[in-house]
């Protein structure tokens, strides 16, 4: 996403699972098997077993997971 100045803008999402906020400022998410793995704006990873990825919203930054 792109400011009307040119700049990137950065998105930080709020990972939701069983409809509590478990991770924040979240920049990049992969779903990698059964696993969802996400990192945030400094890096630090967190990997959710047994989850996937059931919804991305950009307006709303959430990204909501599901256990299998």
């Amino acid at each position: 996403m792109l400011t009307p100045e040119g700049d990137r803008k950065v998105c930080e999402f709020r990972v939701i699972l069983d409809g509590d906020i478990t991770f924040k400022d979240v920049v990049y998410a992969k779903a990698e098997g059964s696993n969802v793995i996400v990192r945030d704006l400094l890096g630090e990873t967190r990997e959710y077993p047994n989850c996937a990825i059931m919804e991305v919203d950009v307006n709303s930054t959430r990204l909501v997971l599901s256990r299998l």
